[in-house]
């Protein structure tokens, strides 16, 4: 079993630096009202860059795989939250644009149903609490 490491550290008031184990970071902080400062992102958005990153990889391999000629990927992701403690998502929108040549609408369905079926762990984990709708456009470069 593949096991994955993150270390959280203060930096200061309630701004964390998060150093992943391959060792990237990333600094968190709150909004003011929640005593924070506002100079980092917000860990619950992390979940969904993360969730849009970890589809999107999969969408670009899948059809790079099947030799479709990919330029560009533009994925949006917006979520909404539970009004009450644990205030998990409970729905999350998925857009996907990807731009390329003559790339067949098939294909790009095919490969967003893969991720969100198969692969991306991330969305299927975030499935669990949240109903999530996607959707995509193409466009010819």
């Amino acid at each position: 079993m593949a096991e994955t490491k993150a270390r959280i550290k203060l930096i200061e008031g309630i701004q964390m630096l998060g150093e992943s184990g391959s060792g990237h970071t990333v600094v968190m902080d709150a909004a003011p009202e929640m005593g924070g400062r506002n100079m980092g992102v917000r860990p619950m958005e992390l979940l969904l860059i993360g969730m849009g990153g970890c589809t999107s990889i999969d969408v670009l391999n899948i059809l790079r795989k099947g030799r479709h000629d990919v330029k560009d990927c533009d994925v949006s992701v917006s979520g909404k939250r539970a009004d009450t403690e644990p205030k998990v998502y409970t729905d999350i929108t998925v857009h996907f644009k990807i731009t390329g040549t003559k790339i067949p609408e098939k294909a790009v369905q095919r490969a967003i149903s893969l991720s969100e079926e198969k692969y991306c762990s991330a969305s299927i984990m975030l499935g669990k609490t949240a109903q999530i709708h996607t959707s995509y456009e193409i466009i010819e470069a």
